[in-house]
C-alpha cells in the first residue's frame, strides 16, 4: 500500500497500549509495506471509505511505553512481522491517560493526568486532540474506546438523564460519570466521532446521545461483536428459522490477556456479561431459562481464547439434541481489523453530515446503541443487510 497524498483520518485510541490497539496499529503498517492481504476486513471492497493508508493513530494507556513494546508483551503478533513493522511502531508513544481506579480496579499504570476537576481532565482531552489534528494535519479525527472494560455506574441517576443536569453533574464532580463518559464528551464537543468498542457506557446515556445529536457527531457502540457472541447472532436466527427450540445454552471462555484480568474483578465482569447475554432471547423471541455465561481469567493462554458452547435444543415430537462448538482464537486479531472498519464508517457518516447514534453499525456490536432507546436488532444477517443499505445510499 503506497502512501497517499488525500485527507488523513486520525485515530486517537484510548487504551492505545493494548493488544487491540497495537494489533489494529501494526497491521495497518503491515498494509503499507504490502506484506499481508485484506483477510479479516470485511469492508476492504468498499473503495468510497477512507483509505486505511490514510489513517493516523495515537491516543492514551496507562502505560507509556511504546507501541512496539507493548505488542512484544501482548504476543498477538508473530516476531516476524512484529520485527518487520518495530520501527513505525517504535514512534508511536501514548499520552497520558485520564482513569478513575473506582470504575476500573485492576487497570493500572503511571501514565495517567493528573486526578482533578472532571472539567479540567474535559479540557486535558480536548487539548491532545487539537494537537493531534494540527501536528499531524489531519482533516477528521476519530476517537476510539479499546481502554479496559468499566463497571456500570447507577444508569438511572439524574445526571445521565439529560445534558442540562449531566452539565451540572460536570461542574459538581458527580462520581456518576465514569471516565469513559469523560472522554466521550471531550471526543463529541471537539467534534470527533465516537466509537465505543468495549461494554463501558461511554456516549451510551441519555445526555451523551442528546449531546451528540446536538453536534451533530456520529457515535456507534457499544462492546465489539467478534468471537462467540457473533456465532451466536449467526446460528440463533437459523434455530428459530426452522423451529427449534433452544432449551439451554452454556458458553465459557478462557482468556489470559490484559482484558481477562481486568474482567477478573466482579465489577468489570458484570458490565461484560450484560452486553453478552442479551442478544439471545432478543434474537429468539422468548427466554431461554438456561442460558449461562461466563468468563474466566486463565494466565497461560495469553491472548489465545477459547470460547466453548453447549446448546441444547428440542425438535419434532419433543426430541432433544445437542450441538457443540469450540472456538479457539485470538482475540485481538477479530477485533482489531472491525476497528479499523468502524473507524472508516464513522468518518464516512461524518462526511456524511449524519450525526448521533449510528444504528446502521448494529453489525459491529454486542449491545447496539440506538438514539431512541429500543431494542435494537442482533441478527447478524439483518444487521449486515441493513449496514450494506446505509453504504449504497452515498
Amino acid at each position: 500500500m503506497a502512501e497517499v497524498t488525500g485527507p488523513r483520518t486520525g485515530v486517537a485510541i484510548i487504551g492505545l497500549g493494548g493488544a487491540v490497539a497495537t494489533t489494529a496499529v501494526a497491521g495497518i503498517e503491515q498494509l503499507r509495506l504490502g506484506t499481508i492481504g485484506t483477510d479479516g476486513l470485511p469492508l476492504a471492497h468498499r473503495t468510497e471509505l477512507a483509505p486505511y493508508e490514510s489513517l493516523v493513530f495515537g491516543g492514551w494507556d496507562l502505560d507509556g511505553g511504546d507501541l512496539a513494546k507493548a505488542a512484544a508483551v501482548h504476543r498477538v503478533i508473530e516476531p516476524a512481522q512484529l520485527d518487520a513493522v518495530a520501527e513505525p511502531l517504535a514512534s508511536i508513544t501514548p499520552w497520558p491517560a485520564v482513569a478513575d481506579p473506582a470504575y476500573c480496579r485492576n487497570a493500572v499504570g503511571a501514565n495517567v493526568v493528573p486526578v482533578g476537576p472532571l472539567r479540567e481532565r474535559v479540557a486535558h482531552l480536548r487539548d491532545d486532540l487539537r494537537r493531534f489534528r494540527e501536528e499531524r494535519s489531519l482533516d477528521t479525527v476519530v476517537v476510539v474506546n479499546l481502554a479496559s472494560t468499566e463497571s456500570w455506574p447507577d444508569r438511572t441517576s439524574a445526571i445521565l438523564g439529560d445534558l442540562d443536569t449531566f452539565e451540572k453533574g460536570l461542574d459538581l464532580d458527580d462520581p456518576v460519570i465514569t471516565p469513559g463518559m469523560v472522554y466521550a464528551y471531550a471526543a463529541i464537543t471537539e467534534g470527533c466521532p465516537f466509537v465505543n468498542f468495549t461494554p463501558s457506557l461511554g456516549p451510551d446515556v441519555p445526555a451523551l446521545l442528546e449531546l451528540a445529536a446536538r453536534e451533530n457527531v456520529p457515535v456507534a457502540g457499544k462492546d465489539g461483536k467478534t468471537g462467540q457472541t457473533m456465532v451466536k447472532t449467526v446460528l440463533a436466527p437459523a434455530f428459530r428459522s426452522r423451529a427449534l427450540t433452544v432449551e439451554g445454552w452454556y458458553s465459557t471462555n478462557i482468556l489470559g490477556n490484559r482484558d481477562g484480568q481486568i474482567l477478573d474483578d466482579p465489577s468489570s465482569l458484570a458490565s461484560k456479561l450484560d452486553t453478552k447475554g442479551s442478544v439471545l432471547d432478543s434474537i429468539l423471541g422468548y427466554d431461554v431459562g438456561d442460558h449461562v455465561v461466563r468468563i474466566d481469567y486463565y494466565r497461560p493462554r495469553g491472548d489465545a481464547k477459547e470460547a466453548w458452547d453447549n446448546i441444547d435444543l428440542v425438535g419434532f415430537m419433543g426430541q432433544r439434541m445437542q450441538m457443540k462448538i469450540d472456538f479457539l482464537c485470538r482475540d485481538s486479531i477479530l477485533a482489531a481489523p472491525l476497528v479499523l472498519e468502524l473507524v472508516r464508517l464513522v468518518a464516512e457518516a461524518a462526511r456524511r453530515g449524519e450525526g448521533g447514534a449510528q444504528e446502521q453499525l448494529g453489525y459491529f456490536f454486542k449491545q447496539p446503541m440506538t438514539s431512541d432507546g429500543r431494542v435494537p436488532e442482533h441478527a447478524l444477517h439483518l444487521q449486515e443487510q441493513v449496514l450494506l443499505d446505509w453504504l449504497d445510499r452515498a
